[in-house]
């Protein structure tokens, strides 16, 4: 659970520290194209916003985006509204990002997966390999079949170190593993096309894969349900499995990996006073 944990802790410490909000600071929190009930990366950031207004009584202003264009008019919409922190979700709202927090200096931002370099913004990243190490280690010691995958989201740099350290982690454990990867295309709608996710996690069981791990967003709804049937173990990077598909399935096993710490991150960047960038840690262990 160590990603999912930190997405909720970024959530919750892109929104937490509570007290060190000013009485008129309200933050404001923009999720990315597959929405707050993704069962992944949003939800998690959701989980940590709701933790914040849980315990520190304060509302927040909240957007969903359903294409691209919607990500500047989000955050600038919430800017001219006077919110702060304003977080965004995910690397693909740093031009936003950037270009909104240039145009409102007095404001607090925050971006997860990305880094921003201005003194108003608070960049949240990960050490997305280590943890995917760790799962590969599992992956490699569950297999049954000696062949396990991956379905991948976008096909980007963050998305391949996602990939890279779960091959590492799966030779270490089983050096004569068969690794299958695959993306599941080049842009944004990659992260919300479950049938093709599905598509994809059938094509790897039928070449042997009995272990699937998914860093896709939304799509790994739809690897999880052609997943579930058959495959040994459903390992999910930043999701929030449903309680009736993390029980054992014909003698195998789904469990949530490698989850992101967005809950916990956004719950602390919600009232957090400082800037920067802040590495969470691969372990789940502190932020720093």
């Amino acid at each position: 659970m160590i990603r999912r944990s930190l997405l909720g802790a970024v959530a919750a410490f892109a929104m937490s520290a509570s007290a060190a909000l000013a009485a008129d600071d309200k933050p404001a929190i923009v999720f990315d194209i597959g929405g707050k009930f993704d069962k992944s990366f949003n939800e998690s950031m959701f989980n940590g916003s709701e933790k914040f207004k849980a315990e520190s009584g304060v509302a927040y202003g909240e957007f969903e985006i359903a294409n691209e264009a919607q990500r500047e008019q989000a955050i600038r919409n919430f800017a001219d509204q006077g919110y702060s922190p304003i977080i965004a979700a995910g690397f693909a709202q740093a031009a936003a990002v950037e270009k909104v927090a240039k145009e409102y200096p007095d404001l607090k931002f925050a971006i997860v997966d990305m880094v921003v370099d201005l003194p108003n913004v608070q960049s949240i990243v990960f050490n997305e390999h280590e943890g995917s190490y760790l799962v590969g280690m599992m992956a490699g010691m569950a297999s049954k079949t000696g062949t396990v995958s991956f379905v991948g989201g976008m096909d980007i740099p963050l998305i391949r170190k996602f990939a890279c350290g779960y091959a590492q982690g799966v030779k270490a454990a089983k050096p004569d593993a068969k690794i299958i990867q695959n993306m599941t295309g080049d842009t944004g709608a990659a992260w919300n096309d479950p049938v093709k996710g599905g598509e994809i996690t059938k094509g790897q069981m039928s070449q042997g894969s009995d272990v699937v791990y998914a860093a896709a967003g939304a799509t790994g709804l739809g690897v999880l349900k052609a997943a579930k049937p058959t495959a040994e173990l459903f390992q999910n990077m930043t999701g929030t499995t449903p309680a009736a598909w993390r029980d054992p399935v014909k003698g195998g096993e789904i469990t949530k990996g490698q989850m992101a710490q967005g809950a916990d991150v956004v719950y602390a960047a919600a009232g957090a006073t400082g800037l920067g960038v802040l590495q969470a840690a691969a372990d789940g262990g502190a932020l720093s």
